[in-house]
This record gives C-alpha cells, sequence and structure tokens, in this order.
C-alpha cells in the first residue's frame, strides 16, 4: 500500500526562501500541497520562485522580510496571514555566516550572525507561535489548531568546526531554543523541531567543493561526499505533517553521519 503525507489545505511559511535551502523547502512543501508564503529581502528573487511554483500549479505568495528588525517580522507575519490565512506551517531557515578564526572575529562579525539566525530566528517563531497559541486557546479563528515550527539548525551547532566559532555558537543556540519552544508550547498541539543538515550543495556554495580547500572537506565526510537540498525534502514533509504529532523537541541530524 502507498503511504503518502498531504499537507492540503495547510500554509506554510518559509523564512529565506530566495535561494539554497530555503526555496528548495518552499516547491517542497508545495508539491506535498501547502500554500506557500515566500519571505526574504529579495523580492526579485522570490517572485521569480512564485512563478516556478505556480507553473507547477502551487499556491505561492511573497512577503518581505529581514529577520532582523522585529517590526518586519510583524508586519510580514500579519501580511501572510491577511493574504493566505493562519499560518500552520514554520521553517525559520533565514541563516547567515562568516569565516574567520577565533581571534579575529569582529564585534560586526558576531552581531551579524546572531543577529539572524539567533535573534531573528526567536522572534519569527514567537510572533508566528503567538497566533498558533491563540487559535490553539480558542482566541482567534482558525480551523486548524496547534502547528509545525521547523528550525533549521546545522551539524556545526552539535559538531564544532574550526574558523566559524560565531555560526556554530549562533546554531548550538537555535538547537537550545527549539527545545525551550516545545517544552512550553508542546501541549498546546504546537510541534517544535529543529533540522541539522550537513554539507550541502547549493547555488551560492556549489563552487567550493571543486576547490583545494573543498575538497579538504568533502574527504572529511564518512562517505566523502556532500548533499543535495532535495535530500531533506522527506524529512521537512513529516516534520511539516500531522503524522509528527510525536515528534517535539526533536534535534535531527541530517547529515550523511559527519555529526557521529
Amino acid at each position: 500500500m502507498a503511504y503518502s503525507m498531504d499537507l492540503s489545505g495547510r500554509v506554510a511559511l518559509v523564512t529565506g526562501a530566495s535561494s539554497g535551502l530555503g526555496a528548495q523547502f518552499a516547491k517542497t512543501l508545495s508539491r506535498a500541497g501547502a500554500a506557500v508564503v515566500l519571505a526574504s529581502r529579495r523580492m526579485d528573487k522570490l517572485k521569480e520562485l512564485r512563478a516556478e511554483i505556480q507553473a507547477e500549479g502551487g499556491d505561492a505568495h511573497v512577503v518581505s522580510l529581514d529577520v532582523t528588525t522585529l517590526s518586519s517580522i510583524q508586519s510580514a507575519v500579519a501580511h501572510a496571514e491577511t493574504e493566505v490565512g493562519s499560518i500552520d506551517i514554520l521553517v525559520n531557515n533565514s541563516g547567515v555566516s562568516t569565516t574567520q578564526r577565533v581571534q579575529d572575529v569582529t564585534e560586526e562579525d558576531f552581531d551579524f550572525t546572531f543577529n539572524t539566525n539567533v535573534r531573528g530566528s526567536f522572534f519569527m517563531a514567537q510572533e508566528v507561535g503567538k497566533r498558533m497559541l491563540a487559535r490553539a486557546k480558542g482566541a482567534a479563528p482558525g480551523t486548524y489548531t496547534g502547528g509545525r515550527i521547523i528550525n533549521i539548525a546545522s551539524v556545526v551547532g552539535l559538531r564544532v568546526l574550526p574558523q566559524i566559532a560565531p555560526y556554530a555558537m549562533s546554531k548550538a543556540a537555535v538547537i537550545q531554543m527549539t527545545k525551550a519552544l516545545a517544552l512550553e508550547w508542546g501541549r498546546f498541539g504546537i510541534n517544535v523541531n529543529a533540522i541539522c543538515p550537513g554539507y550541502i550543495s547549493t547555488e551560492m556554495n556549489e563552487h567550493i567543493w571543486s576547490t583545494e580547500q573543498g575538497q579538504k572537506l568533502v574527504n572529511m565526510l564518512p562517505r566523502k561526499r556532500v548533499g543535495h537540498p532535495h535530500d531533506l525534502d522527506a524529512l521537512l514533509v513529516l516534520l511539516a505533517s500531522a503524522e509528527s504529532s510525536f515528534i517535539n523537541g526533536a534535534i535531527i541530524s541530517a547529515d550523511d553521519g559527519f555529526a557521529l
């Protein structure tokens, strides 16, 4: 018997959707039946992705979002819910990184990373979560109570690597944030989980893997290969679906065994 997970009737908001994993996440959720809200600062890229999803028969919308500004988060979520309906699924994907040794990290490097990866992710989850809580308590309308929040952390939140200290620290914070939200919101049917991707090839980093440094990284990996965005599809859909009702506060590595 075939088994499928259907997200029809659900609304999913994906941050950092203009490229890379975010774009793949949006397409995957759309193909599973969800209406998707594409959010980032690069509206031109979002509109291109919206057209691509709509050409496949999907339902896609765009909102401008800068996760480092609380007013932008509040405006984007309000806009999304006014245009599409209550958000049932949040994929907290926006993230940035810098590369330098610990002694060379500047205050600007540190703030740049933490403002997006930690502060932005927290207040994005808080804004969507408050609305999910209101529906769960009967204080706001909505046909679906509860929700799914999927935070995109990283394998380096579990296993530190050199020259990306602020990034690794920020993703470790996202992991703890996931557990904290799951603990407080689980009883309202809001499941909060984190995916920790390993090395994934995207259009932003694909040039690296053929370089000497890139090959050194590949040779560190258990099966001497990098992943591709579609390698996360099945896990994403599971965590977004009703079938994941017993999965809450989980920190799931999708890294081909790198963190072992």
